[in-house]
């Protein structure tokens, strides 16, 4: 998988985290990654712990965790908590695969997908694409500030070295109800489908009903929650 989702955020409340952000500690990334991504990871990541992180915090997930678009292609049954990452001049992350598993004790999740949610203006910076080489080839990203990108955890990705201005991002983790990536990507396609039905048939068209019915028995057959 490999999807983006434009405009999850809007121009004021980007500008919006960008102003909190710039009020939060940043320590070294380096302490938050396991395995060979601290040996490559090479940016800034925020205090969310804090008052005004938490804040900051509830804010980005509570926009994150009810997107619909997002919410039919991963069909989550958990969210990892999030991380704010910035990427200057001379900074990257390598080429890495995220764990199996991010967070301890109750905070500890599953990582089916992966997601970053950009920050930034892409004029304002050079460098720092998202690559993510999935079964279907390798994918590069840059997109417009509020959009995000949903992809597999388990794909081999990097952020390529910033070489001019800052990349500010959001990244979190999905554990999905449905685990197998077939039978997510059949939901995906059936969940747009309602959606364009949605606009041309009454809820209770035998057509539209006909939908829901399949929807809902595949989730109830796949679906580990």
């Amino acid at each position: 998988m490999f999807l983006t989702i434009a405009n999850l955020l809007g121009p004021r409340d980007v500008a919006r985290v960008q102003k909190k952000a710039d009020a939060l500690d940043w320590v070294d990334g380096a302490r938050t990654a396991g395995g060979r991504a601290r040996v490559v990871k090479r940016n800034l990541q925020a205090n969310l712990r804090s008052g005004p992180g938490e804040g900051l915090h509830t804010f980005l997930m509570d926009a994150i965790t009810a997107h619909p678009v997002l919410k039919a292609a991963a069909q989550p049954a958990r969210f990892s908590r999030l991380m704010l990452s910035r990427t200057g001049p001379g900074s990257h992350y390598g080429p890495h695969v995220d764990n199996a598993h991010v967070g301890t004790g109750e905070e500890r999740v599953r990582t089916d997908l992966s997601f970053t949610l950009f920050l930034s203006d892409p004029a304002s910076y050079d460098g720092g694409e998202l690559v993510v080489e999935s079964q279907s080839g390798a994918h590069a990203a840059k997109p417009a500030a509020g959009d995000l990108v949903l992809y597999a955890s388990g794909d081999i990705h990097e952020v390529r070295p910033v070489t001019h201005g800052e990349r500010l991002a959001c990244v979190g983790w999905i554990a999905s109800a449905v685990r197998d990536p077939q039978a997510r990507a059949a939901l995906f396609e059936l969940e747009n489908l309602r959606a364009a039905l949605g606009t041309k048939l009454a809820a209770d068209e035998p057509e539209h009903l006909a939908l829901e019915k399949v929807i809902s028995n595949l989730v109830r057959r796949w679906a580990e929650d």
